[in-house]
């Protein structure tokens, strides 16, 4: 017996782009295979009348596959995805993972995932069994490797060196160069986690693409992320968790916790000033590990108090985030990819942690 096709809906109200800029009243339609369709479809369900409606949520920092304890399994990690949809996060930027989800991409229930492979570190420099552990000599054939198989690609910039007793870089600058050349040469894209200082200069002047946490911006790095167009993903609700990084520090590395003091108390100002500089940011909020998944809208919040205010830190989780990614909206014919809350989200974004319905692809989740 052939299933029963799914019908046309239909919804109408205040149409957002999930932009600063665009809306307007109107309607649009979703085809019995997902689709978005702007011109009428006979037959079709009215679901939504009055509401406001806008593509789904992106969490351009998310790791489905990571657990508190590392790799998960995949029914673990498909629960992950299943959360951080039902939550409005209906695209995520995978930054990086151990596990390969793609057998999870039929899943009507998981969102959409752009992936950025593995992590890549050098051994010993980074959490155990995460990455793919590197010499420098080995980084750029690992990144051509990864970029031909991923959009992104993931690098750790800085981390603890148990010598130094403190964040310190991992790459040279000229090992830098070449990954990052190997994988536009792909066509992907670089990001990388850098948490402190001295990292950054070598990343931004290798053409890093993006940077991930970014807490030891100065102004001369944001200088220079401006003048590159490179882009910012705070991940402010995992910075909140510097104090208890610190504090697991101990007397073992002494310098390591003041140094995370330091960079958790000037936080605030320093993303602030990359935002008020011009850098591009958006929406990520480091699920996995020490995040739990479906926590979209706390970091919309955050990135509203801390410079962006309710309508752009809507965009840099919402349209500006789709197209930074190369994914579309609200276009005829895009997966019907959607949410629907009963009140303006750029007034205030607290309205996003009720929606009145999420569509992945058509399909209703919530």
């Amino acid at each position: 017996m052939s299933p029963t096709p799914r019908p046309a809906l239909h919804l109408r109200g205040v149409l957002l782009d999930g932009t600063t800029e665009g809306e307007h009243a109107g309607e649009l339609w979703v085809t019995p295979e997902g689709r978005i369709s702007l011109e009428p479809l006979p037959d079709a369900d009215t679901v939504v009348d009055g509401e406001w409606i806008l593509p789904g949520l992106v969490d351009a920092h998310c790791h489905v596959g990571i657990g508190p304890d590392g790799a998960v399994d995949l029914e673990t990690a498909r629960e992950q995805g299943h959360t951080d949809a039902a939550a409005g996060a209906l695209l995520v930027r995978d930054c990086g993972s151990p596990v390969d989800t793609r057998p999870l991409d039929d899943d009507p229930r998981m969102p959409e995932i752009v992936r950025a492979g593995r992590h890549l570190a050098r051994p010993r420099r980074y959490i155990r069994d995460l990455p793919i552990d590197l010499e420098p000599d080995e980084l750029p054939a690992a990144v051509a490797e990864q970029a031909r198989a991923n959009p992104w690609v993931k690098l750790i910039g800085d981390w603890i060196d148990r010598g130094e007793g403190d964040l310190a870089p991992l790459w040279p600058d000229d090992v830098l160069r070449a990954a990052i050349d190997a994988a536009h040469a792909e066509g992907a894209r670089v990001t990388a986690h850098v948490f402190g200082e001295d990292a950054l200069p070598g990343l931004l002047g290798a053409g890093i693409d993006g940077i991930e946490h970014g807490t030891g911006l100065t102004d001369t790095t944001i200088a220079m992320m401006v003048e590159r167009g490179t882009v910012l993903v705070p991940t402010l609700i995992n910075v909140e968790n510097f104090p208890e990084f610190a504090d697991a520090a101990g007397e073992k590395f002494p310098r390591y916790g003041t140094h995370m003091r330091e960079l958790y108390a000037r936080a605030p100002l320093t993303i602030s000033a990359a935002i008020e500089a011009g850098v591009p940011v958006f929406a990520g909020t480091d699920a996995g590990g020490g995040i739990v998944h479906g926590r979209i809208v706390d970091e919309v919040v955050a990135l509203a108090r801390v410079g962006l205010g309710p309508a752009r830190a809507l965009a840099a989780a919402c349209g500006d985030a789709r197209a930074w990614l190369r994914r579309p909206g609200l276009t005829h014919g895009a997966p019907a990819d959607l949410l629907v809350v009963p009140d303006d989200p750029r007034a205030d974004p607290e309205v996003l942690r009720a929606p009145t319905a999420v569509l992945r692809a058509g399909t209703r989740l919530a």
